[in-house]
């Protein structure tokens, strides 16, 4: 690690993380975008930005949406990914021994961001227990720092720091308490796309693809979100991969090949909203 990324802090140095650099761009639904870009503004010296959440089912898009708002101000990434495992030395600052036997400290991706003034995606938020979002609530609110017990330092954020949760619609995860709930505003909900835009959303994620495999898994998954169905872009793009690859190694018939990529990627309950 570079003297670039070691800072003292109250005379402790703290080793930070490297930002999350990833090749994803945001393809329809503008509108989410704006909202989420509104919530991290300020309209005046004495205003703060909000920590708003992003809601709604796994592979909507939540996270790239987030990564695409904060590309959009220019600020480097730090993503965390949350897990029912999450302690909250995990979400700030961890001791670590070195090759020559000292205790260093190390940053969080969440604190690099802050000391940088970068974004932090808190990803999938809600599978946090309550005691770790604990050590977040002076962060959360017009205080705007954490304090590390394992480095007996106080980290306050730097004035470009941004925050933003997803948090997944399903029953894979924690209720969050309510004092945490009223400093996570606002919700910001993404809905399934209309069929023009998770067309577009595959084609920006297979540029390889023809025409005809984006529209039968799109109409696929358009019939699917109509039956409230779980299946999402995620799931379209991986389904209609597995497909372009079986064709690339034996050729055949498109749509028989998408059909026979959703038994192994999605089950055959997928089968029943596929079109002739």
């Amino acid at each position: 690690m570079t003297a670039r990324n070691v800072v003292e802090i109250e005379g402790v140095a703290i080793h930070l993380a490297h930002p999350d650099d990833l090749p994803i761009r945001w393809v329809g639904q503008s509108d989410v975008l704006r909202q989420l870009l509104a919530a991290w503004s300020v309209v005046d010296a004495r205003d703060l930005p909000m920590n708003p959440r992003l809601l709604g089912k796994p592979g909507v898009g939540k996270t790239t949406l987030a990564y695409a708002a904060a590309k959009a101000i220019g600020r480097d990434v730090w993503i965390f990914q949350a897990t029912m495992d999450t302690r909250p030395e995990d979400l700030l600052i961890t001791p670590v021994v070195d090759r020559a036997g000292a205790i260093r400290y190390v940053a969080s991706p969440l604190v690099t961001a802050m000391v940088r003034g970068g974004v932090a995606i808190l990803d999938e938020g809600n599978r946090m227990s309550e005691k770790s979002w604990a050590s977040l609530a002076p962060l959360l609110d017009n205080r705007r720092y954490v304090e590390s017990i394992v480095a007996g330092i106080k980290v306050r954020a730097h004035a470009d720091f941004r925050l933003v949760t997803t948090m997944n619609d399903d029953a894979s995860t924690y209720e969050i308490p309510e004092y945490i709930h009223s400093r996570l505003q606002p919700q910001i909900q993404l809905d399934f796309p209309e069929h023009d835009e998770e067309k577009a959303i595959l084609a920006e994620n297979l540029p390889f693809s023809d025409e005809a495999i984006l529209e039968y898994v799109t109409a696929f998954l358009q019939r699917a979100h109509a039956a409230d169905e779980r299946w999402t872009a995620r799931d379209g793009i991986n389904l209609a991969r597995y497909a372009l690859k079986r064709l690339a190694q034996r050729g055949g018939d498109a749509k028989a090949a998408v059909r026979e990529a959703s038994a192994f990627v999605l089950g055959e309950d997928a089968l029943r909203y596929f079109g002739p």
